[in-house]
């Protein structure tokens, strides 16, 4: 694509339709301090929500752009969890609980995406029954969760990983929270598609399924230029190209424009007020 064909395509854009996709970005990332809300719970140390919403969107807003999601934003979670009393041990727990969360929201969102479609095959070419098998066998696995949930009581070990199982209600919120947040994602791109193509909303879900397990995959930084790749790989038009990257606009570079500054402002004023309270210690 030339400059100016991706100028023309993202230009094409309606307005509304920009706006639109924006609002589903804000509730996603909404959906995402709801991971943070959980995981501290689980990790057996709540904190106010707006403790858990300025780490969760600082971390996110960063590490979805940089790559190595769990490592990055990882890493910032733990400047904000530890000066709120949090040990390694218990982000760490954090962390795994989030990804955990993201795998079961993917699974979520494909299974109900792949049963509810309707005809012939879809953007993946799927027939319908080969979209039934594949919508089961993701649903079974946040079943399967669940009934690991309810009825084990040890931790889970693969080699030198462990995931102690939450309590249901836990569990539970980590499903809906998970399958909100990228049925809201979905919902973005499928708001500035819809100036390119005619594919309904649970098409689109799966096509961004696919494409999400791809640059998770890749471990190129922010999915970039994978997600795109794929997306237009499945999808009928390829003008959609402009749809795409007002999406990688909207959905990592604008939050990433907020969360740098945020986390500079926050780092300053910790430490502006930890050495404060080393004088008054001293005094």
């Amino acid at each position: 694509y030339t400059l100016d064909e991706i100028e023309e395509s993202v230009q094409s854009i309606a307005g509304f339709r920009l706006a639109s996709a924006f609002l589903f970005v804000i509730l996603s990332y909404l959906c995402l301090t709801g991971f943070d809300t959980l995981a501290v719970r689980y990790a057996g140390k709540p904190l106010a929500y707006r403790r858990t919403a300025l780490a969760s969107f600082t971390a996110l807003s960063i590490g979805h752009n940089v790559g190595l999601a769990a490592l990055s934003s990882g890493a910032v979670r733990y400047r904000f969890y530890s000066r709120w009393g949090l040990t390694a041990e218990d982000v760490a727990k954090i962390i795994i609980f989030c990804g955990v969360t993201v795998g079961l929201g993917l699974v979520t969102l494909a299974g109900l995406a792949l049963l509810l479609q309707e005809g012939g095959p879809d953007l993946l070419g799927l027939e319908s029954p080969v979209r039934t098998a594949l919508g089961l066998a993701c649903l079974s696995m946040p079943a399967l969760y669940l009934l690991l949930c309810a009825f084990v009581r040890r931790p889970l070990r693969l080699r030198t990983w462990q995931f102690d199982p939450p309590k249901p209600g836990l569990a539970i919120g980590q499903i809906v929270l998970g399958t909100l947040n990228f049925a809201c994602v979905a919902a973005s791109i499928h708001q500035l598609l819809a100036t390119f193509t005619d594919a309904g909303y649970l098409e689109v879900a799966s096509a961004y399924v696919t494409a999400n397990i791809a640059a998770l995959i890749s471990h190129v930084p922010g999915g970039i230029g994978v997600l795109e790749a794929t997306m237009l790989a499945i999808l009928p038009s390829t003008a959609s190209i402009g749809a795409l990257i007002a999406f990688r606009v909207l959905y990592y570079f604008v939050p990433l424009t907020i969360g740098v500054p945020t986390l500079l402002v926050s780092e300053a004023y910790y430490r502006h007020r930890g050495g404060r309270f080393s004088e008054q210690t001293v005094m």
